[in-house]
């Protein structure tokens, strides 16, 4: 494997197509696509400067890297890529890529990274930035700490954990989706999904959890969450008393207590639904907005 080291690249493709090399120190300064369909190569302590680095790649292995603010769009159409302990201050990352590990990795600015990937590993990853992750499917996200709207829209086939997630609109139109040992906090969690389970997680969200055919928490704690279940079918095992519940279609949820009931019987039946409560401080026919 033939080494490139301590070099400085500028212009159009300087390492196109570059093949069983290791690229160690090199700073890839201003012009497009410096190593596009490049196959088999090791990339070490090297700085990304501008856009569209690892285009049409295969077999990349990425090592202490940084992609500066002008190296956006940087991974895309990609297959089998790993990256390591590394810094992206740019957004528009990983866009229909396949096969993609990253360990230890911060996104200064994550905004609209990971469209329609496959098969994506992530451990240990920082983001901040909106619509993290949409149309993506088989993801192993464990250690994700976000902060950003929309993460997960349109996923399918997602195993979270031990994440913590500030997202308003978080895990929106998805299906098959299991989350353990997190903390979410955002409006409107999870609307318009299928197959959804949060095991063991601690859920902050107004308006949250509505919409979903095939809902499960176990052993969960509800803070701070208001109108939770409209329309969902669920099956609920709280820790902790919530705070109202809306309009739940079907199933099952059971908790220590919850402050406010609130089923309009012209909109669902709730014989659907069973309630396993130590109390129920209040039970309404309408929402207030209605009353």
């Amino acid at each position: 494997m033939k080494e490139i080291r301590q070099q400085e690249f500028f212009g159009e493709r300087p390492l196109y197509a570059t093949k069983d090399a290791r690229i160690i120190d090199c700073m890839f300064g201003e012009g497009e696509s410096p190593l596009k369909e490049s196959g088999n190569i090791e990339v070490e302590g090297c700085t990304f400067g501008w856009k569209y680095p690892l285009w049409y790649c295969n077999n990349v292995k990425v090592d202490n890297c940084t992609w500066l603010e002008m190296g956006r769009s940087g991974v895309w159409y990609t297959r089998n890529i790993s990256v390591n302990n590394s810094l992206l201050h740019a957004p528009k990352n990983f866009r229909r890529c396949d096969g993609v590990m990253l360990t230890d990795v911060v996104f200064n600015d994550a905004k609209e990274t990971f469209w329609s990937c496959k098969n994506v590993k992530l451990k240990n990853v920082t983001a901040k930035g909106d619509y993290f992750a949409m149309n993506s499917e088989n993801l192993d996200i464990d250690g994700l700490v976000l902060d950003g709207n929309y993460f997960l829209d349109g996923a399918k086939n997602a195993v979270v954990r031990n994440s913590k997630l500030i997202s308003k609109d978080a895990f929106w139109n998805c299906e098959n989706i299991t989350v353990y040992d997190s903390y979410i906090s955002g409006e409107y969690l999870g609307w318009n999904s299928k197959n959804v389970q949060f095991i063991n997680c601690t859920i902050e969200s107004d308006q949250g959890m509505c919409y979903i055919d095939d809902l499960v928490l176990e052993n969960c704690k509800l803070v701070n969450t208001t109108l939770a279940f409209e329309y969902s079918n669920v099956d609920a095992d709280v820790t902790t008393s919530i705070d109202s519940v809306f309009n739940p279609y079907s199933g099952r949820i059971s908790a220590p207590m919850i402050d406010e009931l609130i089923v309009e019987n012209d909109k669902v039946d709730p014989a659907k639904t069973q309630i396993d409560c130590g109390q129920i401080r209040k039970v309404s026919e309408r929402p207030e907005w209605l009353r």
